[in-house]
């Protein structure tokens, strides 16, 4: 996950691009702090659902990650 350090320059980034405007220089900044947020949030979700574990109907347990992720069985 990101800092909160970083979230907060997304923050301030975003609102001063509707108040005043950013630079060149803090476009770019902008769209990196974004691409590597994205990034956290997929891993995050990625990790959550790989440890999802689905009750079949003749009562087996199917764990989602082992099944369709890259988690291997233990």
């Amino acid at each position: 996950m990101m800092d909160n350090t970083k979230i907060d320059r997304i923050n301030t980034l975003a609102h001063k691009a509707k108040s005043v405007g950013l630079t060149e220089e803090e476009k770019k900044e902008q769209a990196e702090l974004r691409q590597e947020y994205l990034a956290a949030v997929r891993q995050n979700l990625k990790a959550q659902l790989n440890n999802i574990d689905v009750k079949e109907k003749d009562g087996s347990v199917t764990n989602l990650g082992e099944k369709y992720g890259r988690k291997k069985a233990n």
